[in-house]
């Protein structure tokens, strides 16, 4: 299956056009699948979290803005804690990292990832324990490896033959011994966008399986003896619904692990599966529980053990977005509604198109013009009793393809000044968000027991300019 078919299928990536949407018997209706576990209904009809109503919060933060439930946050990093118990549980840096959300993993129990320096300084700026850091990349720099060396990052995960002798160099003058685990492309197809497929041979991640240089990698690691190789590592994709694909990758980097003991004697003692979990971005999207993996991913691991006669690894996972992907929405005001006509067929209209103009868009959601990603949206600020339209969210850049969610039922009512709140933005919006057309990136706001707190504030324009030195 092509990874744009498989996308298709599997929710979040691959336009189905309008024909997989039905128009629902309640326009004002939430699917609670697709929200923060706090976020409801208010009698006014406006949306409301953990008790704070989003017009609100509109008035005070202004829009756009990411609206974070904390609780729900927190929820999630206990329910893979205890689904995944002895499992070290990585939170992935790059869906989205701030101080604020440093400390509440942190404070949560969970290890960090993160791919490059400025994440690193992140992360350390905010007191997470440099144990506690995972170092991945394809192309970390020397400054980069040197400042992990220096903090004591817990585990740096090899890309490359270049980095193995830099890092080895780096290690080697500073007379220390860094944990290492070596990166393994399994060549797994996994059932998602071939922009965030990472284990399928032809592309820029790890060291090929079925070519040789992953055992290669660890046997030069191993005969060195200036890094510690405590594993293999291996990730297959983001946005995953179907465990096959772990259990492919488990089976093809646990014979490596066997080949590796057999040839020099050394069994290592830890295996990172990675995750990328999906998440539900709309109805059609049925994202398994952390309980149901970790119970399929123990089944894999221990078969594949036992088929190799090896110890089961201490194991370590990276749910990716699964985190928090849920815990937050994008909350918009509504400028424009303009209904486009589709075209004539003879003397008949073919249909027309209801286009939502919100303040954001590209900038602040990237994904749906990159990925062809689909979402969901709602009209926020109160409830109506309209009839369902068929409209399609778009932003305010200067792109054609400047598209928040390409085909949604709102009222038929929906007009500017309106709230509406798009679902499942807390991974890789904020952090993907741009400047496109001078626009400043939105604020982010945490929400707990009826108290709302800024975590990242709004840029200004002074905040553009202050880069510019002409």
């Amino acid at each position: 299956m092509r990874a744009h078919e498989a996308g298709a299928l599997h929710g979040d990536i691959g336009h189905r056009g309008p024909g997989w949407l039905r128009a629902p018997a309640d326009v004002n209706a939430l699917v609670p699948q697709l929200w923060p576990r706090n976020v409801a209904r208010a009698a006014d009809g406006a949306l409301a979290v953990a008790g704070l109503s989003v017009r609100d919060l509109a008035a005070e933060f202004g829009t756009p803005v990411y609206v974070l439930d904390e609780d729900d946050l927190r929820s999630r990093c206990r329910d893979f804690r205890a689904a995944f118990a002895g499992v070290d549980v990585y939170y992935a840096g790059k869906a989205f990292l701030c101080r604020a959300v440093v400390r509440m993993i942190a404070e949560e129990g969970l290890h960090l990832d993160v791919c490059t320096g400025g994440e690193l300084a992140t992360a350390l700026s905010a007191g997470m324990p440099a144990e506690r850091i995972g170092f991945h990349g394809n192309n970390k720099s020397v400054a980069e490896l040197t400042r992990a060396l220096d903090a004591g990052v817990g585990r740096i995960i090899l890309d490359s033959f270049t980095e193995i002798d830099r890092l080895t160099a780096l290690a080697r003058a500073r007379g220390i011994r860094p944990r290492v685990l070596i990166r393994v492309t399994v060549g797994v197809e996994a059932h998602t966008h071939e922009f965030i497929a990472t284990a399928h041979e032809d592309q820029k991640f790890g060291f090929s399986l079925a070519g040789g240089a992953a055992a290669e990698a660890a046997f030069r690691v191993l005969d060195e003896g200036v890094l510690e190789l405590r594993g293999l590592h291996s990730h297959i994709g983001s946005q995953i619904f179907d465990a096959s694909g772990f259990e492919v990758s488990a089976r093809r980097v646990l014979a490596l692990q066997a080949q590796i003991r057999d040839a020099r004697g050394v069994e290592l003692p830890e295996l990172d599966l990675g995750g990328g979990f999906g998440i539900a971005y709309t109805t059609q999207d049925d994202p398994a529980t952390p309980q149901d993996l970790a119970k399929r991913l123990r089944k894999i691991v221990e078969s594949e053990c036992e088929s190799e006669r090896l110890a089961v690894p201490h194991l370590s996972i990276e749910p990716g977005r699964a985190i928090v992907g849920p815990a937050v929405f994008t909350l918009y005001e509504v400028g424009t509604v303009k209904s486009v006509l589709l075209g004539t067929s003879g003397d008949t209209a073919a249909g027309r198109r209801c286009y939502v103009s919100v303040d954001g868009g590209m900038s602040d959601n990237i994904r749906t013009a990159l990925y062809d990603a689909s979402y969901s949206a709602t009209l926020a600020g109160r409830a109506s009793a309209a009839k369902p339209l068929l409209a399609r969210v778009v932003g305010k850049h200067c792109e054609s393809g400047d598209v928040v969610v390409k085909d949604e039922f709102l009222p038929a009512d929906v007009q500017p000044g309106d709230l509406v709140a798009v679902p499942g933005t807390g991974a890789y919006c904020r952090s993907m968000a741009s400047n496109y057309n001078h626009v400043p990136r939105p604020p982010v706001v945490a929400v707990r027991d009826g108290q709302a707190r800024l975590i990242v504030r709004r840029e200004t324009e002074e905040d553009l300019l202050a880069l510019d030195v002409g």
